[in-house]
């Protein structure tokens, strides 16, 4: 399966600590909120489902580009973790690099305020409420997180799900004609 991103608003918060450290915080993911992401179409990140990713080497990145590296959890720099709410991070700003600086910036006056992040998806359930097919997320492979200002959600995630969602619908109807002819049959043999 292609690598996903996930999209969300968040209230990224800027901090400076006495020692004139800056970082910014914030949510990079909401548990048990759905989120629809096309007509009949909708999931949700399910407690836990960020646990086993968060050992790992993450990192943090700016609009996801892999060159503009913000922090990293394996150099300290990126602290993440799950609480009740989701999963929390805080990325420390490197005095030295200016573009984290001027995202530092960007994040401050309100001009970056989405986020999003890069995983592979390890277990789901699927569920259909109604006539809407619903995902929830069980436990994802974590790669990266990134302040955003036009996230990558509606690019790759639609369409992934969207392929996903047509693949159920035929299961669902080919397992409807099978039981149907099985019933055909039964009625011949009686």
């Amino acid at each position: 399966m292609e690598k996903q991103y996930r999209t969300f608003r968040t209230d990224f918060q800027v901090r400076e600590s006495g020692t004139e450290e800056k970082k910014i915080e914030g949510y990079f993911a909401v548990f048990n909120s759905d989120y629809n992401m096309a007509p009949g179409l909708s999931e949700s990140i399910a407690p836990g489902a960020f646990t086993e990713s968060l050992s790992d080497d993450v990192r943090a990145l700016i609009n996801h580009d892999t060159t503009l590296v913000l922090g990293r959890t394996a150099a300290g720099t990126l602290e993440l973790r799950e609480d009740s709410h989701g999963l929390w991070g805080s990325i420390k700003i490197n005095p030295n690099d200016t573009d984290a600086l001027n995202l530092y910036e960007r994040v401050k006056r309100g001009d970056v305020s989405q986020c999003s992040f890069g995983f592979d998806i390890r277990d789901e359930e699927t569920e259909y409420r109604g006539e809407e097919l619903h995902f929830t997320i069980k436990k994802v492979q974590l790669y990266e997180v990134s302040p955003c200002t036009f996230p990558a959600y509606e690019a790759t995630g639609i369409s992934a799900r969207a392929e996903q969602k047509e693949q159920i619908e035929k299961r669902k109807a080919d397992k409807w004609k099978a039981d149907l002819l099985q019933k055909l049959k039964g009625k011949e043999n009686a």
